[in-house]
């Protein structure tokens, strides 16, 4: 049996056929049940199945997939449990749109239960569809045993979390000011708010508005100056009516300026910090230095004068009251009498504004406490709703309430409308618009600024006062900064810069929020909210609720066909803890009191980061796994960046809280995917790539190996379907060729790896070479993966295959493999290259999967020398230290530089590699060097196809360097003495220039003065001597003799007339040892060079006869260099 040989080469079509051999024969399954073998702890990342893959999927994918597969190969067993992420707003938002309802209507048009029901079969939605791009890029992942974040035992293991932190004294309740969404119709975490894209560039009306002080006792220090009025700043002027403060530093510095209203035009006296006077009063004022020069401004004026008065400090102003700017807001229901004053913060600033803080306590998270702070405290501005419940001036719908005029029942936002819906103006706009007319806005104009939006329905965020449940995380930011210094990030900066920082500052975890669909809060709490009851397992709310019945609160017990104890699935098939079936149980309290259970559910993120556990239904099975550290924590994850303070964080969060450990030992963090113009992939904007269609156009391994090798995987990667392309040609292109190379000729000369094997130190020393590469590539590698570093690994695997073993080893061992007998060079080749390509198929093995078992499987089930029968149950190769030749390496690196510099002067003079030449030209140090280039004479002049070579001693006499001033950049530095610093450049010597080269800058005199250059200011350039042309890349010098004689234009015609025949015979497919006859259509200058060279046409085509016709009508048109003539071959 010979070596498979590929007539169409299509990696799909191998990718479905490996597929199926892996399938048939259960390697997924053998790879992480190998005896004796330790374990890698993998966590995957759970995907929600209720949206569709994307080409981002492929890259965190690929990159999770490529290390498992490698720690496999390196003898580790390496189990990968998939998992399915089932609650939380998307799936929530998802169920109603297609339902045609809102949050509101839950509970009144549909029941929670029908809802939940909808939830829960909509999740699971595009499962297929995932599944489906799991196996067609090759991702192992064991997928018949997944968890399932819905399901009684991970929700179980949560409640258990959730206990555990709270009797470790972390879990409290709090009413704060706290990111809200409207659209989403709940809170956020800070965790949430700082996803990537969450903050966006927006342009909202910012005002400074003025509030008339009152005058009364406590003013009457600064009667002199009234009315006066404070100026503050706002970019939310729908925050306005709400206002019950305004907030001064106490050690700033404050003026009283007269000036007048620039709308209305009214006289009046503001106050506002010192140091801002000059940006507030910008553009339409300026200042005058005696006050009666104010009495020349007439309203026609463009520019409004202003005088400043006096100035004092913060602490002097305050408690200072002042006038509601929006008179038709009712007053707060709690002491009224505390509020429209001015307070003093330590958050104010004069970094802009106006150094006095609007502050509305219902509405900002800084006013909040300002407002606590106070003595006496400034009450928020609440009111009370029909049920008797106080609330503030705006809905959780993002709408105002009713009775608070010409805003009532108005969006804060335009974004909260339906598209149809949207009014021309703004209520930011209403609201500076009256304050205008009122003469209570000192200026209205737009300001862009970074504004929080809701990570998952893109519509802008509100800060709302509510009561949650809240994670005392504060209270461990130091533990949890110190832990993570044991994480290996991938990048460092990653953890160390963003992650690390978020830590060092994290606020407390906000768990609650007002949804459905999730695990619910294990709480219960008696009417008085004086005693809570947290509940951390089916047992015990199974106890709890006999209890209940015993006092009646229960007449029966939800969950009585559930046996405790019993751990199987069918067992926990029989409850349901979602919120519509817990929130009928009522418990009991110590005092006997009935118990409600909290109508939260759990923060989807906390379910997230729970999977280590939770997975595995710990505590109550598989404790040992955890309590051991048997699977925990992970020896590896890997997500997108977005994951930094999503699932990287919880995960770091609960396990620091909980097991005071790291959760992971290394990550990897990806970029973003964005299109090849840079920008973020979108439906709307039509530029979103299909995985599926990638995969199926080019192959999974082609989409992988061109998403890893681009960039670094925590770069963000401008994908280019180009590249994808260019992968598959270049890269795979170039190892199927070269194993096509070698399945021809083993099959024509039997060669299957059975003759015994040849040592390496008695090959010849073009395999000694390729063979010392390929084991530096090896531990190279081998180190790359085992930093976790897939880029370079990659891009070292594609030079040795397209550089070093295809363009300089394949190519000048060609000869050996089909020219002579089959002797021991002949066998060597064949062994050196089999060598090769076994070893890359298990390189590539861990990012191309596919193709890595095709050339394993194509190579191997001749040879039988691998005792495996799959590539990914193989090991990975041991680079064999006495087997790399550094020296040898150092020298034909050398060569194949001399010979790239030859190859682009070529390129650049526009002459044929077939045109032979007369000499090349190189410069050498020392006599070792010499003797070196000597002992590889041929393999330079083949390759370039010259005759001589000719040594200088000194490259100085052949490299003769000149600058190129630039210009642009000199011009605008050096203005009238351009001329005679570009004289200047000019004249520098070789030894300058090199100078100029090693520091990076060089001292000029010019006109008397010293002018400094740098390497960016010049162009260098090398001379061409007359009939050569040079070449240098720093390191090494040569130049080509481009004199073409009689001789040599006569054998670059023979070799171009042998390469059309070779592609003639291939065209009509001939074998390769076919013997041929060749008929040539006769021209006087074709037939006299052909003759000259008759017996190399003849070897290097297999001919027995050339004949030269008159009239030739048929056969194959040539046409080159004014040659035209036709050819035609016959097998004899």
């Amino acid at each position: 049996m010979g070596f498979r040989e590929s007539k169409n080469f299509s990696l799909s079509s191998i990718s479905s056929e490996i597929q199926n051999f892996w399938s048939k024969n259960d390697i997924f399954s053998k790879s992480f049940n190998k005896e004796n073998s330790s374990d890698f702890i993998f966590y995957e990342g759970p995907p929600s199945a209720n949206g569709r893959p994307g080409i981002h999927h492929v890259m965190a994918r690929t990159i999770k997939d490529a290390f498992c597969r490698y720690k496999t190969l390196k003898g580790y067993n390496v189990k990968r449990k998939a998992g399915w992420d089932t609650h939380g707003l998307p799936v929530e938002l998802g169920v109603e749109k297609e339902l045609g309802i809102s949050k509101d209507d839950i509970g009144d048009k549909i029941s929670i239960s029908e809802y939940n029901n909808a939830c829960k079969k909509a999740v699971m939605k595009y499962t297929s569809e995932w599944e489906s791009l799991t196996n067609k890029m090759g991702y192992w992942i064991d997928l018949s045993d997944p968890y399932v974040t819905y399901k009684p035992k991970y929700m179980e293991t949560v409640w258990w979390l959730i206990k555990s932190i709270s009797k470790k004294g972390l879990l409290y309740k709090g009413y704060t000011v706290q990111p809200y969404s409207p659209a989403a119709g709940s809170g956020l975490s800070s965790h949430e708010l700082n996803q990537p894209g969450a903050y966006k560039q927006i342009s909202d009306t910012s005002v400074i508005a003025q509030f008339k002080c009152v005058e009364d006792d406590a003013s009457a220090k600064f009667n002199s100056l009234y009315p006066f009025y404070f100026l503050a700043w706002t970019t939310t002027p729908w925050t306005l009516p709400s206002n019950t403060a305004l907030t001064v530093g106490a050690k700033i510095e404050y003026s009283f300026i007269k000036t007048f209203n620039q709308y209305t035009k009214e006289k009046t006296t503001v106050v506002i910090a010192s140091s801002l006077i000059e940006k507030v009063f910008a553009k339409n004022f300026f200042n005058v230095q005696h006050e009666d020069e104010l009495d020349k401004y007439k309203e026609s004026d463009s520019k409004i004068p202003f005088y400043v008065i006096t100035s004092c400090k913060g602490i002097n102003i305050e408690n200072l009251r002042y006038e509601r700017v929006w008179d038709e807001s009712p007053l707060p229901i709690d002491n009224p009498e505390n509020a429209f004053r001015v307070i003093v913060g330590d958050f104010v600033t004069t970094e802009d504004g106006t150094g006095i803080v609007h502050t509305a306590p219902t509405f900002g998270a800084d006013d909040y406490k300002a407002a606590k702070s106070a003595t006496p405290e400034v009450p928020p501005l609440q009111v009370l709703d029909s049920n008797g419940n106080k609330i503030p001036l705006v809905d959780l719908k993002g709408k105002f309430i009713d009775g608070i005029g010409m805003i009532s029942g108005k969006y804060v936002k335009n974004e909260y409308y339906a598209e149809e819906e949207i009014p021309e103006k703004s209520v930011d706009v209403e609201i500076a618009i009256r304050l205008k007319e009122k003469n209570l806005a000192f200026k209205v104009e737009k300001y862009s600024h970074s504004y929080p939006h809701c990570w998952r329905t893109d519509k802008p965020v509100l800060y709302y006062p509510m009561e949650s449940w809240f994670i005392k995380v504060s209270e461990l930011t130091e533990r949890m900064f110190n832990l993570n210094k044991k994480i290996n990030w991938k990048p460092i900066s990653t953890g160390e810069g963003r992650f690390g920082n978020w830590l060092k500052s994290a606020n407390d975890w906000n768990l609650s929020r007002s949804r459905f669909w999730g695990v619910p809060l294990p709480i219960w709490v008696n009417e008085e909210n004086s005693e809570y009851k947290i509940v951390g397992s089916v047992e015990e709310l199974v106890n709890e609720i006999n209890i209940s019945i015993k006092k009646g609160y229960m007449k029966s017990n939800p969950f009585a066909n559930f046996e405790i104890g019993n751990m199987s699935e069918d067992n926990y098939n029989n409850i349901d803890l979602h919120k519509d079936v817990v929130d009928e149980i009522i418990l009991s309290s110590k005092n006997g009191l009935p118990m409600k259970r909290e109508k939260d559910i759990i923060d989807v993120w906390f379910e997230s980061g729970s999977m280590p556990y939770a997975q595995i239904h710990y505590p109550f099975e598989n404790k040992n796994l955890i309590d051991q550290k048997t699977n925990f924590p992970a020896d590896f994850i890997a997500e997108g960046v977005d994951q930094t303070r999503g699932w990287f964080y919880t995960l770091h969060a609960i396990s620091s809280l909980v097991f005071n450990s790291i959760s992971y030992k290394n990550v990897v963090s990806n970029g973003l995917v964005l299109d090849k113009n840079g920008q973020k992939m979108s439906k709307r904007l039509g530029n979103a790539v299909d995985p599926f269609d990638m995969i199926d156009k080019y192959s999974a391994d082609a989409v992988r190996w061109y998403m890893i090798s681009n960039s670094n995987p925590w770069d963000n990667l401008k994908f280019d379907e180009e590249g994808v392309a260019e992968v598959n040609r270049k890269f795979f292109g170039t190892l199927e060729n070269i194993y096509s190379f070698f399945s021809l000729y083993a099959n024509i000369d039997g060669f299957e790896y059975k003759e015994d094997h040849i040592d390496v130190k008695k090959r010849p020393e073009l395999d000694r070479w390729i063979i010392s590469e390929l084991n530096s590539l090896i531990r190279q590698v081998d180190s790359d993966l085992g930093n976790y570093d897939l880029t370079p690994a990659t891009r070292n695997i594609n030079d040795f295959v397209q550089e070093k073993l295809s363009n300089w080893y394949v190519r000048l061992s060609r000869r050996r493999f089909w020219k002579g007998e089959y002797n021991d060079d002949k066998i060597s080749a064949y062994q050196t290259l089999y060598e090769c390509l076994i070893t890359i198929s298990k390189l590539i093995s861990p990012i191309a999967p596919f193709y890595s078992e095709h050339i394993f499987q194509s190579i191997n089930m001749v040879s039988k020398r691998e005792d495996f029968n799959s590539v990914h149950l193989s090991n990975f190769p041991d680079s064999i230290p006495q087997l790399i030749d550094s020296k040898l390496e150092n020298k034909i690196n050398q060569i194949r530089n001399i010979c790239s510099l030859a190859l682009s002067i070529r390129k650049k003079e526009k002459i044929k590699v077939r045109q032979p030449l007369n000499k090349i030209i190189i410069p050498v140090k020392n006599n070792d060097e010499r003797n070196e280039i000597e002992n590889a004479k041929s393999q330079i002049l083949s390759e370039i196809n010259v005759k001589s070579i000719e040594f200088l001693d000194n490259k100085d006499s052949l490299l003769v360097k000149e600058l190129k001033p630039n210009f642009k950049l000199l011009g605008p530095r050096y203005g009238k003495v351009i001329n005679a610093v570009a004289q200047e450049i000019k004249k520098l010597s070789n030894k300058e220039i090199e100078r100029l080269e090693s520091e990076g800058q060089l001292p000029l005199l010019v006109e008397g003065e010293e002018v400094l250059i740098s390497t960016n200011d010049v162009e260098i350039n090398y001379k061409d001597i007359e009939g050569l042309s040079v070449a240098s890349d720093g390191k090494q010098t040569i130049a080509l003799d481009l004199n073409l004689d009689d001789k040599l234009i006569e054998e670059g015609i023979t070799r171009e007339i042998v390469n059309r025949i070779q592609n003639i015979r291939k065209n009509q497919g001939f074998d390769v040892t076919d013997k041929i006859e060749i008929n040539i259509k006769k021209t006087p200058k074709l037939e006299q060079a052909l003759k000259s060279n008759l017996e190399y046409i003849k070897g290097e085509t297999l001919a027995i006869k050339l004949y030269f016709s008159e009239n030739l009508d048929e056969g194959e048109i040539i046409e080159f260099d004014n040659i035209k003539t036709a050819i035609t071959i016959n097998k004899v």
